[in-house]
This record gives structure tokens, C-alpha cells and sequence, in this order.
């Protein structure tokens, strides 16, 4: 939209001063609020909302809980959204031929079809001569970039393991190897499937499992003796899917996840999209999907300098420690273990590692004890040797969320003024739900800084607010200005002094101007030792949306300043595109609250964040989940108007 209001244009007042942008500006240059502080509430914001620890007086109500646990999260979690055809979906696996291999085992080539359209790849490393009712070890892996499963640590492993007797297959991951391509990115594009209506944690899960599938559906595999491995996001897969599955027999994750109080404490561990799936941890945390795993074999292997993620001896209490008193109730039958790596005790996947591995696999799979690893170095191939070519058709992760988004038809507005009422009531609760918006009020603004000079009167403040989350604005008024006018909240995306513009012609016309920095935007972000898109991820992970909060103080603001300034009426003006939602939404809300709003530098549909694309990255508070499946800016538009 150009700038205009969606009801009616900014009135316009008489000039009655010529106050200055650059002297504006300075005023809106001071901070009123530290990015460390706000960290520090965001902490004590989700610890209140993470679930207690696992715990069960007996094998038998552990086993219970589990179940419970597990149906739910993949019910209301993982699936949410997801066509159920596509979940149950038959496998659909291409064998593409043979790769070179050594002696002693066969490599192949694979694609299978994840969901209807989007394909992704893997490597069997099979026996040779093959066995009968063989093991077999999904091999996954992480953020590795463009060398994908032929990251050489991977290959090792697999090899070593078909030696073994062992049936190994190494899938590829998004974001890396065949599947390397932007459009394939976690933080990248993965949220636009929540924006489209399906949680964007099922793509990862399915893509997993479909490997899992092939195994079992083998006949040379024994399925009573499946295990799974892999490090970082691999270790990551190799607990989810572990925890979910129950044929997977034995797990081994490396490095690869800690529970949400142990990454806030190190908030540059707090990991990426699908660590911190949409609604997770109002079911569960890590803890408690490590405590599933009971009481099969379970081997955890950390780093003890870990130059990545997740220290061993700042995750073993949180995980280890937690969990063990659960497998204990099982007794013998459990195997719980846990390896520190010191050699070379950084981010790896490397042979001490990969022995303690080998060896907790031959054990639980009555297999032969291994000594040592095999050289196998002559045998690692190249990236393009184990490359996979895709259906030219093939989806990215963008790709699938533009089909989905393809498929959203919004209903039109009702034109009768009665149904129309009716309509609106329906939309704003279910708007509410959405944004899981709850009232927020401000409980005390402190006043930090003020000044009186050139012809301008201010106070800036940071606004407490009942979630235990702030904002900050700043208050301006001509001294010629008559008290308990008009008043206007200025938002903008780049912060508080890229107002000094607008805000020195609001003064010269004879309005008070509230200069407001919400959550996540300017002083009101923390910006050190996380970018705030992280921390926006974690509110959703915990359950909440970013974009409802903020809709939540921008209407507290509202009414604070009413109260506080005697405006006789509240406008709003806005730049840019996360603030122009901010505050459409709580003009949506509470429409009889505000007089007019203008947004500019904005957008004319929620679509064009598929289209265009915009990054996750760049406006990670729009991403939520059902947002364009429900609604559309005309649907908000229409909820500001009908008062």
C-alpha cells in the first residue's frame, strides 16, 4: 500500500512549530532499554513455560507416559497440517544403480519421494556377499554444506559398517549435498510451510522416516535389530526418530541436542528451525524424547570441547543425568550409556567416536566385537561419484510451500452489515487463536530520560508489561502544542531515530507523537549474543507467536498512553513490513481503539512472502503457523472497519 489508511487519511493539523529532524532524531537516539536485559526476559519468559522433568514411579507408567507422549506430539506437532494421505503415503523408492565399491560391500544409489512432488536421496552400503536377516543402520547427518553424505567421516562409517554385516544407508539431509540448493534452507524457507498451514517440523521427520521405511521393508533386514546414527543434526534426527519410532531398536546420537534450559544459559546454541519445532515444548522437551528411547539401547556420545554445540559436561547433567533414573526402572533390560569425547574433543564424528559406535551396535546386535576401524580411506569417493540426481520436477522446501500456499482459497468478506458483524466476531476469535493472542497491560513505565529544548518537550520510557516482556517509546510534544490532542504511535522496523522524519512533521502540525520500539524492533531486541530471529523462534517453539505479543503490547501501549497523555484520540503510523502487521492485527483486535492507521513500505498480500520471496530471516514474527491458511490483509482490513 502507498501510504494511506485503510479507513481514512491522517487528519491533518495547523503548523504551529519547526522542530527539526536532526533535533528529533537525537532524542530518539538514546537507549532506553539494553539488549541483555531483554535477553534476560525472554529467558525467564520460556522457563516458565517448559515442561516439569520426565518422571514415573514404575517401568509400566513410564511406558504409558511414553505412548501418551508420543502420540501427541506427532498428532498435534510433527503432523500438524499435513494431508494424512501424505503421511501414510506407500513408499515410493528408486534404485538407481550401483556405485564402484571395495571389497566386501555394494554401494547403490536411491531417490525416494518424501511427499507428493519433493524427492530426496540416499547411498545403500550393503553386505557383499549379502546376509540373511541382516541389521541395518539409517546414517544421517547435519549441517555438513554442499559435501552432503559424502562427507568423508560419513562414508568411513557406513563402509565399517556393511563390512560389519551390516545393512547401512546414508540419506541426505536439506540444505546439503544433492539437496544443497538455497531453496532447500532450514532458516530459510522451512517457515513458510508453517505460514501455509502445516508444521514445518513433519517435512524433517518424514523425510527421516522415509528411510526408515526402506529399511524395514527389505527382506535381508531383520527388523527386530534397526538402529540409527549420525552427528549434530544427524545426532538431532538420530533421537527424534529414535524417540517416535519404535522399530528403531538402538540409538546412538552424536552432539546432536540439549534441552531449552541448558541452550538459553549458551543462546548461540539455540539451534535452528527444526530443533525448535512450532508447539513442541508444551508437549515435551529433549529430556523427555531421550527418556522414549526407554528401554532400548541407547548409546550418547558429546564432545568435551565441543567448538559447535552442546559440551558434554554442560549437557550430561540436563540429559544423562535427568534420564537415567527412567531407563533405571527397567533394570537389566535397559542400556543406557554415555561416552565423552577428549580426541580430538571438538565438533566430530571421528574414530574414537565412530569406534564407541561400532561397538555398541555389534553388542546389541550380537555381532562380532570390534577391535578397531577398517582402513578404508582408498575407498572414499567424491562428492560427484555419490551424487543423486533429482526428478527435474523436484521441489524444494520453497517449492512445497508455494504448492501449498497455491491451494489457499480465502473467502470473500461479507458485503451485508449484519453477516458481516457476525463474521467479523468469528474472525477475531479465531485471529486470536491463531497469534494465540492474550491482553497484555502495561504494569509500570519507567521513566529514564526526558529533555525540554528546542520548542520540543519528551520523555522516553520502558514499558513493563504483565507477560514480563518490554518495549520503549519515547513521548514528544510541541511546547506550543495544546495537552490531551491527538496522538499518534509512531512503529518503524529500522527503530525509534529512523522516525525523526515523520515525528518532527507530526510535531509541527501540533500532534503528540509516541515513538514505540515493540518487541524484537530497536532497543527492544536482543541483538548480542543472539540476532533476534532466534529468540522469535523460540517463542514459537514454546507455543506462543512473536507477532501476538507484539500486537498485544502495541494495544497495552495504546491504552496506557490514553490514560496517561488524555489523547483525545489514538492514530498509528507505521514503516515497513513486520510493523505494518503488528499493526494491522491489533487494529483487527480492537478496532474501536484506534482512529486511523497508516502503514507504509508495506505489503498488499501475505502471498508475496512466497512470491518474492522474503526470507524467514528477514521477518521471522510473520511466519506463523496458519497465518496466510486463515487470513489475508484484506480479511484484517476488513476486521480494522467493523467496529
Amino acid at each position: 500500500m502507498s501510504p494511506r489508511f485503510f479507513l481514512t487519511a491522517l487528519l491533518c493539523g495547523l503548523a504551529i512549530g519547526q522542530t527539526t529532524q536532526r533535533e528529533v532524531r537525537a532524542v530518539l537516539e538514546q537507549p532506553l532499554h539494553s539488549p541483555e536485559v531483554t535477553a534476560h526476559q525472554l529467558h525467564e519468559y520460556i522457563l516458565r513455560r517448559l515442561p516439569p522433568p520426565p518422571r514415573a514411579a514404575s517401568a509400566a507408567e513410564w511406558a504409558s507416559t511414553a505412548q501418551r507422549l508420543r502420540r501427541r506430539f506427532l498428532d498435534e506437532v510433527v503432523f500438524y497440517g499435513w494431508p494424512r494421505e501424505w503421511v501414510d503415503s506407500p513408499l515410493r523408492v528408486e534404485d538407481l544403480g550401483p556405485v564402484p565399491s571395495g571389497k566386501g560391500y555394494r554401494m547403490r544409489k536411491l531417490r525416494y519421494e518424501v511427499v507428493p512432488g519433493f524427492y530426496s536421496t540416499g547411498i545403500l552400503y550393503e553386505p557383499d556377499p549379502p546376509r540373511r536377516r541382516a541389521p541395518a543402520v539409517l546414517n544421517v547427518h547435519g549441517h555438513v554444506g554442499r559435501e552432503g553424505k559424502a562427507i568423508e567421516y560419513k562414508q568411513k562409517r557406513c563402509i565399517h559398517q556393511a563390512l560389519q554385516g551390516i545393512v547401512a544407508l546414508s540419506l541426505e539431509w536439506l540444505q546439503t549435498g544433492d539437496l544443497a540448493s538455497l531453496e532447500y534452507g532450514h532458516s530459510y524457507f522451512v517457515p513458510h510451510l508453517d505460514l501455509a498451514g502445516v508444521n514445518g517440523l513433519g517435512l524433517f521427520y518424514l523425510q527421516m522416516r522415509r528411510g526408515l521405511d526402506y529399511l524395514s521393508s527389505r527382506p535381508d533386514v531383520d527388523n527386530s535389530r534397526i538402529g540409527i546414527t549420525g552427528l549434530s543434526g544427524g545426532g538431532w534426527q538420530s533421537l527424534v526418530l529414535g524417540a517416535l519410532d519404535e522399530r528403531v531398536a538402538v540409538a546412538v546420537p552424536v552432539a546432536g541436542y540439549m534441552p531449552m534450559r541448558g541452550r538459553l544459559a549458551r543462546p548461540k546454541e539455540i539451534g535452528c528451525f527444526e530443533m525448535n519445532g512450532t508447539d513442541m515444548l508444551p508437549i515435551l522437551d529433549y529430556e523427555h524424547l531421550t527418556a522414549m528411547r526407554a528401554p532400548r539401547p541407547t548409546l550418547l556420545i558429546y564432545n568435551a570441547e565441543d567448538d559447535c554445540c552442546f559440551r558434554a559436561p554442560l549437557v550430561k547433567p540436563l540429559v544423562f543425568g535427568a534420564v537415567k533414573p527412567i531407563f533405571g526402572l527397567f533394570g537389566g533390560q535397559a542400556d543406557f550409556a554415555w561416552h565423552e569425547n577428549t580426541d580430538p574433543s571438538t565438533h566430530n564424528y571421528q574414530q574414537d567416536n565412530r569406534l564407541q559406535a561400532y561397538r555398541f551396535f555389534a553388542k546389541h546386535f550380537a555381532l562380532p566385537p570390534v577391535e578397531r576401524e577398517l582402513p578404508v580411506d582408498g575407498e572414499i569417493r567424491s562428492l560427484d561419484e555419490l551424487r543423486v540426481e533429482l526428478p527435474e520436477s523436484s521441489l524444494t522446501v520453497l517449492g512445497l510451500a508455494r504448492r501449498l500456499a497455491a491451494q489457499i482459497q480465502h473467502p470473500p468478506v461479507p458485503l451485508d452489515p449484519l453477516v458481516r458483524r457476525r463474521w467479523a466476531a468469528s474472525q477475531r476469535h479465531k485471529l486470536a487463536r491463531v497469534l494465540r493472542y492474550r491482553p497484555a497491560a502495561v504494569t509500570r513505565a519507567w521513566a529514564i530520560d526526558n529533555s525540554r529544548a528546542s520548542g520540543i518537550e519528551t520523555i522516553g520510557y520502558r514499558l513493563d508489561f504483565d507477560t514480563g516482556l518490554s518495549a520503549t517509546a519515547v513521548w514528544l510534544k510541541a511546547f506550543a502544542a495544546p495537552s490531551g490532542g491527538p496522538l499518534t504511535l509512531v512503529l518503524n522496523d529500522s527503530g525509534k531515530p529512523a522516525m525523526a522524519k515523520e515525528i518532527s512533521g507530526h510535531l509541527n502540525r501540533g500532534r503528540q507523537v509516541l515513538a514505540v520500539d515493540l518487541l524484537f524492533n530497536g532497543d527492544a531486541a536482543p541483538k548480542s549474543p543472539n540476532p533476534y530471529d532466534k529468540y522469535c523462534r523460540v517463542i514459537y517453539t514454546a507455543g506462543d507467536r512473536p507477532l501476538g505479543l507484539q500486537a498485544a503490547q502495541l494495544i497495552g501501549t495504546a491504552r496506557w498512553a490514553n490514560v496517561t497523555f488524555g489523547a483525545e484520540t489514538i492514530h498509528v503510523s507505521s514503516t515497513g513490513i513486520r510493523n505494518q502487521f503488528r499493526s494491522l492485527v491489533a487494529a483487527a483486535l480492537e478496532p474501536s481503539l484506534f482512529s486511523t492507521v497508516v502503514t507504509r513500505k508495506d505489503l498488499t498480500s501475505l502471498s508475496t512472502l512466497f512470491d518474492r520471496p522474503i526470507e524467514y530471516l528477514d521477518a521471522p514474527d510473520l511466519f506463523c503457523l496458519d497465518l496466510f491458511k486463515e487470513f489475508e490483509i484484506d480479511i484484517l482490513l476488513a476486521l480494522a472497519q467493523s467496529r
